[in-house]
């Protein structure tokens, strides 16, 4: 049970932190780019830089949900992970300057439906911290107990 707990506490929650911190970056720059603050040269720039970092990020908190056997979080991250792959195979995951005004609106209510998932994933996962360290807590107090009175 404690590498359940190292699982959700250690590898899932920081990166999914990452992903949300992430993704509400880039919503910022979005939101700079429409109240002119910054050039499109500059948002595009901003933006791609964390799409790479984001994308296999993403794939690898799939793969992992995949390989340690957590089908419920695998469910719910493979169809944007998927969805990753399809924009990078039909190489529309980044940003093009000269189209960013004309885009600016779709982007931006795609970012918003990523962080609305990530919060979703990130409140899941604390859940399961919790659930985990309960079950490590509980077996560890009660478990010699528990041995003792089958012993008498």
């Amino acid at each position: 049970m404690g590498w359940n707990l190292f699982f959700w506490l250690i590898i899932c929650f920081p990166l999914n932190v990452a992903l949300l911190a992430s993704t509400f970056y880039q919503l910022l720059i979005l939101t700079d780019l429409e109240a002119d603050y910054v050039n499109p040269y500059e948002a595009a720039s901003r933006i791609n830089f964390f799409v790479a970092p984001e994308y296999i990020a993403q794939g690898a908190l799939c793969a992992l949900f995949l390989l340690t056997g957590h089908w419920f979080m695998f469910l719910l991250t493979v169809p944007v992970a998927g969805y990753h792959v399809m924009l990078y195979l039909k190489q529309q995951h980044l940003l093009d300057v000269t189209e960013a005004f004309r885009v600016l609106n779709a982007e931006k209510k795609y970012r918003i439906a990523k962080l609305a998932f990530y919060l979703l994933a990130l409140i899941v996962i604390v859940f399961r911290n919790f659930a985990a360290g309960r079950i490590l807590f509980y077996e560890s107090k009660f478990g010699d107990i528990r041995t003792t009175l089958i012993e008498f």
